[in-house]
């Protein structure tokens, strides 16, 4: 029996896969894991460095 999982599902475990160097100090953050909030229009997906504190963000915009 397969688990559903929504397309916004699918693209924060695919940013958790591949995702993870900080742009900022290059820290790769194995254990990271991108918190995702949505306001409607907008799904945000956000990781914070543990080295510099930086925050990485993604948006991605609904609509027609």
């Amino acid at each position: 029996m397969s688990v559903y999982q929504s397309p916004f599902e699918r693209l924060r475990r695919t940013f958790d896969e591949e995702d993870l160097e900080c742009r900022h100090c290059g820290y790769r953050n194995t254990d990271g894991d991108w918190r995702v909030t949505t306001s409607g229009s907008r799904v945000r997906y956000q990781l914070v460095c543990p080295a510099c504190d930086a925050v990485e963000t993604r948006e991605l915009r609904l609509g027609s």
